[in-house]
Formats: structure tokens, sequence, C-alpha cells
């Protein structure tokens, strides 16, 4: 019998930084054991350019990747999902919809990019990067069957407040 997959919401207020990129990294380290997605509770519409572009100088795939509603997952024939994770101050706050099933929640807040201005832009998009990827690296390195839900809330919590060694 196959391992079980894991479904994972990343959401962010704009879907256009921060969400992506983790919905990027986690699709490819946690490939086989989770399947990522990413969303926003008011989407801008389109991802960063920057982004995409660190996305694709570090081998990370950027098909398909857009910048959509939460609203998605919270529909009839949605994806179920077993976490959902703000990686945004703002959406952390917000009322979310319903979400069908119990997915378990965290908060990763991660600083936002596109509150920077010119060459520090991409300095902010990069340290973003480099902390859901130390978050993810944590994540995906669970032995998710071996916790109970209680110790499995804490431990996402405790990732949730760890940032980058660079």
């Amino acid at each position: 019998m196959p391992d079980r997959i894991y479904n994972v919401l990343f959401i962010c207020s704009g879907n256009r930084a921060r969400s992506i990129i983790a919905e990027a990294v986690l699709n490819r380290r946690g490939k086989g054991k989770f399947r990522a997605f990413s969303a926003g509770s008011h989407p801008r519409g389109e991802v960063h350019p920057m982004v995409l572009q660190l996305l694709e100088k570090n081998g990370l795939p950027t098909a398909g990747l857009r910048s959509k509603s939460w609203d998605e997952f919270a529909q009839p024939g949605a994806p179920a999902m077993d976490f959902i994770l703000t990686v945004c101050d703002q959406a952390a706050g917000e009322v979310c919809p319903v979400w069908p099933g119990t997915p378990m929640t965290a908060h990763w807040g991660v600083a936002d990019p596109d509150a920077a201005t010119g060459a520090e832009v991409e300095r902010k998009i990069w340290q973003a990067y480099r902390e859901l990827e130390t978050r993810i690296l944590l994540f995906t390195s669970l032995r998710l069957e071996e916790l109970d839900r209680m110790s499995l809330k804490k431990r996402l919590d405790e990732i949730g407040k760890t940032r980058s060694s660079t």
C-alpha cells in the first residue's frame, strides 16, 4: 500500500510571493509525501516576477504557479487539506473559510517582500525563500505517523518560529 500523501495549503494575503515560494519548495522537497498548494485571502492575480526568477534559479518548477483565492480550496470537490499554514500576519488574523475536514493549522509568519522597495525587494525575496525552505525541511523531516495531534501542533508552531541560519 502506498504511503499517504498529505495536502498542505499555504496562505498569505496576496498569494504573490511567500505562499507561492512555499508551494514550490514543498512540492520539490516533500515529493511523494506532501502535495502543496497556495492561495490568498485577497489574491493579487499575478506571481511576483522576481519570485519566479528565484524559483527557476534554484531549479524549482514554476509551471502552473498562479495567484488564486483561498475560496477555491473551500469549494466542493477541492482537495481536502491536512495542513493549512499561514505565512503572513495579515492572513493569520483574518476569518478563514470553513475548510472541509479537520486540517491542522499553524502560523509561519515571514516578512512581506512586497513591502520592500528598490533593491531591497530581491533581498527580501531571498530571505523569505531561505526562511521557508528551512521550515519546510524541518516539516518534511517529521515522522507524522508517530505524532499525536497535540504533539504535531506543538511541532508545527515551533517550526513557525524557526529562522534560517543564513
